[in-house]
């Protein structure tokens, strides 16, 4: 794991934004890939869905500057860019947004991301199991809540 604590900030600033740039806009185009006559399929419950409808929600808020917004969120990024996708967002109003969220994105895992892996590799093998233990029992629990509740 040294290649990770030796990466310069510029390498792991430029490959965090890369790989958000790819994910962001694959999901924007297969949002407006579904767009047409998903209503008349079995996916019609993606865009019916709590999560879609929190995206949808968020986008009509704050227009285009949810596109950005999104990046500094968990749990809807995804869904505001396919909800963007499948709303048929202009690209030449998508592509700004995005490149801004991503840059945003980017910013934050390459500074404060990194110094949490670094912390964790320092702690050890077990410490990092441990702990992937907890969120794996704590997501697991929150899941079963939510079901519950519905």
């Amino acid at each position: 794991m040294a290649w990770l604590r030796d990466a310069p900030f510029g390498w792991a600033f430029a490959f965090l934004f890369l790989l958000s740039m790819a994910r962001a806009n694959t999901t924007y185009w297969i949002g407006r890939g579904i767009a047409a006559g998903v209503e008349h399929t079995r996916f019609q419950h993606l865009l019916t869905g709590p999560i879609y409808q929190r995206a949808e929600r968020f986008i009509q808020r704050w227009g285009v500057f949810a596109i950005p917004l999104s990046f500094m969120t968990v749990g809807i990024q995804t869904a505001v860019n396919a909800s963007a996708g499948v709303a048929r967002m202009p690209v030449l109003r998508y592509l700004p947004a995005v490149i801004v969220g991503c840059l945003i994105w980017a910013t934050i895992y390459s500074t404060v991301g990194m110094a949490v892996i670094y912390a964790w590799l320092a702690l050890g093998w077990q410490w990092i199991v441990a702990g992937a233990l907890v969120l794996l029992i704590a997501t697991l629990a929150w899941i079963r809540y939510r079901r519950r509740d519905s």
